[in-house]
């Protein structure tokens, strides 16, 4: 009986043994058919770095993740890894998460991957940094050499155009400016620089690898009445188009020599931030600080939406304290001396001073703007619609020393004074055309419908209320022309205003397109070079046929209202 079951199972045991001898060369084949991965992580500008957590989750279900972490060289490695699709994610304290998804690991074969790691300051610049606004090109076929379908191009031939030149700013740039100056910009008010002999300075310094710092100062020679003032402007991308930008300006200057002082203060903070490949949004605010006895504060922002439409229409929506600067603080790096000009004319840009019931005001308001603009030719048309609110409107004139002290803000540099004239609320348009007719020959023209201030028909009562307003219309051109044989650039313009006004009409496209009421000439004369830099004469006169004056008798007394003074403003300038 036992040798029958014995029999019987001798076949099933050596079933059993043939199973196993099969089993465990099958077994051992899966074992060792495994895969392996290997990987460097850097930064966006090739530096490897180290520490980086490296996870490694697999695609499929069930299997557990692995972790690595990279070494010094940022490299990290994986062994025994069951084929398949795996998902890489990498994290480093200071840098974006990054996620590579699809990478296939295949048995016996070690897969090779990249990661890069962007830094989160470099997504905050790229986040405030203007979008390109030019048209793409018509023909944008390249040839192209890829290691894969789905990697970054390794070699990508583009054509040389040998006609297209190249301009090195940072080599024709120059770094400092000196002005030998007499006369007054804006006469009328104790916030300008007193019509008097000055020296101004600009310096242009770059700091790091992108930024640049601005400082620019100037002094007077009246031992009456002194003063000086001083600006810095830091651009940390090194452009304004770029980037943020911050603006200190102090001044202080004796009002007159048995007068007061006059102290201020302005900050601004600005920037541009792009919103996608078509907007950008520019943004500034400043504080106003001056004290003439009492001190005076206001806060200013102003923020501009920017759209292109398409490659010839762009749209734009503004809301601004005014008056001030049109636009935010810019220059070109390609024209010379920009960026020091610019400097130059932070020295001169606080609100006027009025003075109202004995209590210091700054000339100040509201306003907003939708604006329109398409290229034409080899310039730009733009129409617009716009609401200003100004609270208080300077009013410049000429009169007595009898004039009441507690309403009428003397500036003994011109015998003028500057009065608080009331509040302008009105709507108004604008059609403006700047044309480049050549490289030599510029124009400017522009049309605009708003309220002013006018004299009503009251007499003998107190000025504020002897005024009203009204709408007018003003039209205005403006022709830049260069001379190459003399090196002479001359501005010229006219801007004619319907009625008799004593205010702007539209004094932000006054300022955005550069246009002064009435007759207004400028010279620039490269002079000679007889000594270290580029010297430079220059001549500026407004309303040189002296219009638009105004007679009228008060209550206070007789004034001459003057919308713009007839001024001449000269002196030597040299850049190195």
């Amino acid at each position: 009986m036992k040798q029958t079951q014995l029999r019987n199972l001798g076949p099933w045991v050596l079933a059993g043994m043939c199973l196993c001898a099969v089993a465990y060369p099958a077994a051992a084949q899966v074992k060792s058919a495994s895969g392996k991965i290997a990987g460097v992580v850097n930064d966006t500008s090739g530096i490897p770095q180290l520490g980086a957590t490296v996870e490694l989750v697999p695609e499929a279900l069930g299997t557990a993740h692995l972790d690595f972490l990279t070494n010094t060289q940022g490299i990290f490695r994986g062994d025994k890894l069951a084929p398949g699709m795996y998902t890489v994610r990498v994290t480093l304290a200071g840098f974006l998460p990054t996620l590579e998804q699809h990478v296939r690991v295949t048995a016996h074969i070690t897969t090779v991957v990249r990661i890069q790691l962007e830094s989160m300051f470099a997504s905050l610049d790229q986040l405030r940094r203007a979008p390109a606004m030019t048209s793409v090109e018509a023909d944008d076929w390249k040839w192209v050499l890829r290691s894969a379908s789905a990697t970054r191009p390794v070699l990508q031939w583009m054509q040389d155009d040998s006609n297209a030149g190249s301009l090195d700013t940072r080599a024709t740039r120059p770094k400092a400016r000196l002005e030998f100056t007499d006369g007054a910009r804006r006469p009328g008010s104790a916030s300008n620089l007193p019509a008097a002999p000055a020296t101004a300075f600009a310096y242009d310094q770059q700091l790091g690898n992108a930024g640049r710092l601005v400082v620019a100062g100037q002094v007077n020679y009246l031992d009456s009445a002194p003063g000086g003032a001083i600006a810095t402007v830091w651009l940390p991308s090194g452009s304004m188009g770029q980037g943020a930008h911050s603006t200190l300006v102090l001044r202080e200057a004796k009002v007159g020599p048995a007068g007061q002082t006059f102290r201020g203060v302005r900050m601004e903070q600005g920037g541009t931030i792009g919103l996608g490949n078509r907007s950008k949004l520019l943004y500034s605010g400043e504080y106003v600080m001056v004290g003439l006895g009492k001190a005076a504060t206001s806060l200013r922002p102003r923020v501009e939406l920017d759209t292109r439409i398409s490659d010839v229409w762009r749209a734009a929506v503004i809301f601004a304290e005014q008056p001030g600067a049109a636009t935010p603080l810019q220059f070109d790096d390609l024209e010379a001396g920009g960026a020091l000009a610019a400097g130059l004319n932070e020295l001169d840009s606080f609100p006027a001073l009025l003075w109202r019931a004995g209590h210091p005001e700054l000339e100040g308001g509201w306003h907003e703007e939708i604006a329109v603009e398409r290229k034409v030719g080899r310039g730009e048309l733009q129409v617009a619609g716009f609401h200003d609110d100004n609270r208080h409107v300077a009013v410049y004139g000429r009169g007595g020393n009898d004039l009441p002290n507690s309403d009428y803000l003397p500036d003994s540099f011109s015998n003028a004074f500057a009065y608080d004239g009331g509040s302008v609320n009105s709507w108004g348009a604008r059609v403006a055309l700047r044309e480049k007719l050549s490289e030599d020959l510029e124009m400017v023209a522009m049309y605009a419908f708003a309220g002013a201030l006018s004299p009503s028909e009251l007499s003998e009562g107190p000025l504020r209320d002897m005024l009203r307003q009204s709408m007018h219309s003003s039209v205005g051109m403006n022709v830049t022309a260069k001379v190459p044989r003399s090196k002479t650039k001359v501005n010229v313009g006219y801007q004619w205003v319907s009625g008799v006004t004593v205010s702007r009409l539209d004094s932000f496209g006054d300022t955005l397109y550069q246009m002064d009421p009435f007759l207004h000439v400028g010279i620039r004369q490269t002079l000679p070079k007889f000594g270290p830099g580029h010297w430079q004469a220059t001549a500026n006169c407004d309303n040189v046929l002296a219009q638009g004056y105004v007679s009228m008798n008060t209550q206070d007394g007789r004034t001459v209202l003057v919308p713009a003074f007839r001024t001449f403003r000269g002196g030597l300038s040299v850049q190195f």
